[in-house]
């Protein structure tokens, strides 16, 4: 393994964490928080580790498939690390691994929490945990390739190994310009947020704050009943329209600006992603007026920002869907496993993947009737290789693998199973809630010190498409090539 090129492209990461801290630190000497020391502290450390190790100048500049893996997951787990600092040193949590737990639902955009009482938070730690949230939405690790280019360093192993979905394709012919562009579009969307819920009244520091959360689908809040303090269908209409947008696949957005409706109209991950979102919202508006709701606009509203929410993995909430009928209950829980599309900010296993295993379904299913037809599964005109399908397989076998093994694990502990399993789906998936013991009005600081460290790992799982973690931690990883 190239260990220079490691070392600095981790070096610069931690540099560029160390920056994104300013802002906080800023808030909390406006504001006199007891957070203070602990974002100097953080920055200090994470500054002079970023400067000492991005130093190194004797390496190759090529990165291999295998530097790519150990720098994606590394990167992730070490600016978790020093982002946690800030959240233990002001006695924002109890334990560090209370607030490894914290920032590592961040950065991977989960928004599960520990903290039950986030209003009394200091105003830098809560603009820091959220921030990670629209840090990690795109990635910190695109936004560093847009700058190896400049160091000498290629950067599309490691836009590979960071990029949500089964396939990694280039918008543009230049690494450095596809991260350029989704940046811009990031931006783009983040500032439309922002104008729209101040347009509601919403403050300055609260739509900031729910729009890194928004954006980067990740559910962090500054209240401690989420988006169900605000009692406004225009905040909680923009919200869910908002986080819908952030759940599509994001190149799409460029081909809207360069003219190309007609591609974005026929691309069939995003008429299933829309068209799951509009059967969902239906299906448990018609159930909560059938059976809780007097009014059928309310219950349309509520469902279609829970589903909006749960869908892309962002998590926030307006009502407590805990108490919701077991049907309306049930389908968010398949929405949990699906996801957004592949390219968003979302978690889950994507949409994608979901289409093209419906494909691969039709296909046996035509076989039967005709063994020697010759039938190619395609996604939007083009061709998936079988290669690309056994990809597929082989992630969601070992998805549910790893949930039905995290479960049995967390049930040790004598939670209930719907509780287990959804709290293990919920930080798998990205989620954040889950139901029962982690519901929407309850959070993970009851669990066990072990099983917060389990949730951590399967938090960067989900977001690291699990091949990343597991092959970085494979004994074959560090003998030969993968």
């Amino acid at each position: 393994m190239n260990f220079g090129v490691v070392t600095r492209v981790l070096g610069i990461l931690l540099i560029i964490e160390s920056i994104f801290m300013i802002p906080s630190l800023i808030i909390s000497l406006y504001t006199g928080g007891s957070d203070t020391y602990g974002f100097l502290m953080a920055i200090f450390i994470g500054g002079l580790i970023g400067f000492l190790i991005s130093r190194k100048k004797d390496y190759n500049n090529q990165i291999s498939p295998k530097d790519g893996l150990a720098i994606v997951s590394l990167g992730w787990i070490i600016a978790s690390i020093i982002g946690a600092i800030p959240l233990y040193v002001s006695g924002s949590t109890v334990t560090y691994i209370d607030a490894f737990f914290e920032i590592v639902s961040g950065f991977t955009t989960t928004g599960a929490t520990i903290l039950a009482d986030v209003e009394g938070l200091p105003q830098g730690v809560l603009f820091w945990r959220s921030l990670t949230h629209w840090i990690g939405g795109m990635g910190i690790l695109v936004f560093t390739i847009a700058l190896l280019p400049a160091l000498g360093i290629g950067g599309f192993q490691l836009y590979k190994a960071e990029s949500p979905g089964p396939v990694a394709g280039k918008i543009a012919p230049r690494i450095k310009d596809t991260a350029k562009i989704l940046y811009k579009t990031y931006f783009v969307i983040t500032i439309l947020n922002i104008l729209f819920l101040l347009m509601g009244g919403m403050n300055i520091f609260d739509s900031l704050v729910y729009t890194f959360g928004t954006v980067g689908t990740g559910g962090f809040a500054t209240k401690n009943n989420s988006i169900g303090f605000y009692n406004s269908t225009y905040i909680h209409l923009v919200l869910g329209v908002f986080m819908v947008l952030s759940g599509v696949n994001f190149s799409l957005y460029y081909s809207l600006y360069k003219g190309k409706v007609k591609e974005v109209l026929k691309n069939e991950e995003l008429k299933l992603y829309l068209g799951i979102i509009l059967v969902a919202t239906l299906a448990i508006g018609i159930n909560l007026f059938m059976t809780s709701y007097s009014s059928i606009g309310l219950a349309f509203r509520d469902s279609f920002f829970q589903v909006g929410s749960i869908i892309t993995t962002t998590g926030y909430t307006t009502v407590d869907f805990d108490l919701w009928p077991s049907f309306s209950k049930g389908i968010l829980m398949v929405l949990m496993l699906i996801g957004g599309s592949a390219g968003s900010t979302s978690g889950g296993m994507k949409v994608v993947r979901i289409l093209i295993m419906l494909k691969v379904v039709k296909r046996e299913v035509m076989k039967i009737f005709h063994p020697r037809a010759i039938v190619p599964v395609k996604d939007s005109g083009k061709t998936v290789s079988n290669e690309t399908i056994a990809g597929i397989y082989s992630f969601i076998s070992l998805y549910f693998f790893i949930f039905v093994f995290s479960t049995l694990l967390v049930s040790l502990e004598g939670i209930d199973l719907v509780s287990a399993s959804s709290s293990v789906l919920a930080t798998l998936s990205n989620v954040g809630p889950g139901m029962g013991f982690a519901g929407p009005t309850r959070n993970f600081v009851e669990y066990s010190q072990a099983s917060k460290v389990l949730f951590s790992v399967l938090m960067l799982l989900g977001r690291l498409e699990l091949f990343t973690i597991i092959a970085l931690i494979s004994p074959r990883r560090w003998r030969g090539d993968i």
